[in-house]
C-alpha cells in the first residue's frame, strides 16, 4: 500500500487508471451546486463529534457523494482513541462484510469472460460440493419425537445461489445461530491460518443448513466464491482482487493487511469499559492464509467511493470498465424468488438491511437492493443498492439521486446499527434539489 495522505492525493492516484476523473471527484467547496443545504449538511458534523465527544465512539470518516463530486469529507475522533491519534480521511478500517460487494464484481467480470458460468453447480468448480447433504429436522409420525435425518439436495447449489445467499450455507455464532452453525464454529472454517482450499474441504464435510434455492440465509457463501474466482482464475484471491479490481480502479489502500508503511493509518476499536479490553478484531497487520471473500479487506473511505462510482456508472470508472451495463442490472436487480424463506438470524439480526418484503428490500448478486419506496424506515430512493460491515462500516448507492454514502468506524458488532441509521438520516436531510 503506498502512502496517501490527502483524499486530493488519491483521487489523482484513481487518474492514473481513470484519466477521465480529474474533474469529476474533486472536492466541491458549495454543496450547494450538488443540491445540499449547507447548515443541514452540518449536521452530520454536529452528530458525530458529539458522539466521540460522548465516548460512544472512537471516531470515523464520513464521506457524501453526488453527481461525481464530493459534498462531505470528514474524520472525527481519534483512530487510536488510547494513544491519543487522530483520525484522518486516509485512515485504513477493516470493511469486513463490504468485502463481499468487491469479490461478487470479481465472479461477474470471470462470468463476462466466459471462464465462469454463474448457472452452474458450485460442484462443477469445487467437486467436495457435489455430495452436500441437507440437515433436516422432522417429526417421527409413529412416535411424534422430532427427529434429525439428511437428505441429498434437490437441486445442486449454484454460483448464483453463492452470490445472493441462497445456498444453505450459514456462519457461525455469533451471527448464524442453530446446529449447523455451531459446527461450522466447532469446525473454526473461517480460521485465518487456513486457506481458501482447506476451508473448502472444511465445509463439505459439513451439512447444509437449509435445501439451495429455498432459504435466505447470509453465511460464507462468499467466502466459498472466492475459492470458486480462483479455480477458475488459477490466481490466489489477493492476487485477483489486486491485478483485477483494485489497481484498475486506483484503490491503493484496500487488500486483505496493512502493509508495514501504513500501519499507523489502521483504526482501531476503543477499550470496552464493561470488559477492559479492545472488541476482539482480527489482526490486520498480519498477512492471513485465509482470503476471506466475505470479509477480510481492508480500505480507506476514498478507495471505496471509487469502487461505488464504478458501480454507479454500470461497470465503468473514467477509461476503466470491469463491467457492462447489463451485469450490474442484473447485480441490482432483486435475484430472490418470491415467498422464499428466511432463517431466524436474518430476521432478528438485520433489521432495516434485511432483504425482506417487510423491509421493501431484496437480495441481488452481492448485495442488498430496495425493492419498495415505503417499508423500510430509512430514507431511500427504489433502486438503491448497499451493505455493511460487522464492525460499523456501511455504503449506500442511490442511483435515482446520483448519491453515495460511506461511512467507515470501527465499533463492536451490536453497535453498528445506530450509526448506519444516523448517516442515513442526516445525508438525506440535507438533500434539498433532487435528480430525477
Amino acid at each position: 500500500m503506498r502512502l496517501c495522505r490527502q483524499f486530493l492525493f488519491v483521487l489523482v492516484a484513481a487518474v492514473v487508471s481513470a484519466p477521465a476523473l480529474a474533474d469529476q471527484l474533486q472536492p466541491e467547496r458549495d454543496p450547494g451546486k450538488l443540491g445540499f443545504d449547507t447548515d443541514r449538511l452540518n449536521r452530520v458534523t454536529q452528530a458525530f463529534q458529539g458522539f466521540v465527544d460522548s465516548g460512544q465512539i472512537p471516531g470515523a470518516v464520513v464521506l457524501i457523494a453526488r453527481n461525481d463530486k464530493v459534498a462531505y469529507f470528514q474524520a472525527f475522533g481519534f483512530r487510536d482513541r488510547e494513544q491519543k491519534i487522530a483520525m484522518t480521511t486516509d485512515s485504513i478500517f477493516r470493511i469486513a462484510s463490504m468485502t463481499k460487494p468487491i469479490v461478487s464484481v470479481g465472479a461477474m467480470m470471470l462470468a463476462e469472460e466466459g471462464k465462469l458460468d454463474i448457472a452452474a453447480p458450485v460442484s462443477k468448480y469445487l467437486p467436495e460440493f457435489k455430495d452436500l447433504q441437507v440437515r433436516v429436522e422432522q417429526v417421527d409420525p409413529a412416535t411424534g419425537k422430532t427427529e434429525t435425518v439428511m437428505q441429498p439436495q434437490i437441486r445442486p447449489m449454484t454460483v448464483q445461489d453463492l452470490l445472493r445467499h441462497t445456498a444453505g450455507l450459514v456462519y457461525p455464532p455469533p451471527i448464524g445461530n442453530g446446529p449447523v452453525s455451531d459446527a461450522y464454529r466447532d469446525a473454526n472454517v473461517l480460521d485465518r491460518n487456513t486457506t481458501l482450499a482447506e476451508m473448502v474441504t472444511k465445509i463439505s464435510k459439513l451439512p447444509l443448513a437449509h435445501q439451495p434455492g429455498e432459504v435466505w440465509e447470509y453465511g460464507v457463501a462468499v467466502d466459498v466464491l472466492g475459492r470458486v474466482i480462483e479455480v477458475v482464475s488459477g490466481m490466489d484471491l489477493d492476487q485477483f482482487i489486486d491485478e483485477r479490481i483494485t489497481k484498475p480502479l486506483g484503490m491503493s489502500s484496500t487488500g486483505f493487511y496493512v502493509g508495514e508503511a501504513d500501519r499507523d493509518r489502521l483504526a482501531q476499536p476503543q477499550i470496552d469499559p464493561a470488559t477492559g479490553k479492545r472488541p476482539p478484531l482480527f489482526d490486520a497487520t498480519q498477512k492471513p492464509r485465509l482470503f476471506s471473500g466475505g470479509g477480510g479487506l481492508v480500505s480507506t473511505a476514498s478507495d471505496y467511493l471509487l469502487f461505488c462510482e464504478m458501480l454507479l456508472h454500470d461497470g465503468q470508472l473514467g477509461n476503466t470498465r470491469l463491467l457492462s451495463q447489463s451485469t450490474i442490472d442484473l447485480m441490482t436487480s432483486n435475484a430472490l424468488k418470491p415467498g422464499i424463506g428466511y432463517s431466524a438470524a436474518a430476521l432478528q439480526r438485520f433489521g432495516d438491511i434485511g432483504p425482506t418484503p417487510a423491509m421493501g428490500q431484496s437480495f441481488g448478486l452481492g448485495f442488498a437492493v430496495r425493492i419498495e419506496g415505503g417499508q423500510n424506515p430509512l430514507p431511500g430512493s427504489t433502486g438503491s443498492f448497499y451493505w455493511t460491515g460487522a464492525w460499523g462500516t456501511t455504503f449506500f448507492v442511490d442511483p435515482k439521486q446520483r448519491l453515495i454514502i460511506i461511512m467507515m468506524m470501527q465499533v463492536p458488532l451490536p453497535a453498528g446499527p445506530l450509526y448506519r441509521h444516523e448517516i442515513r438520516y442526516l445525508a438525506y436531510q440535507a438533500v434539498l434539489a433532487t435528480f430525477e
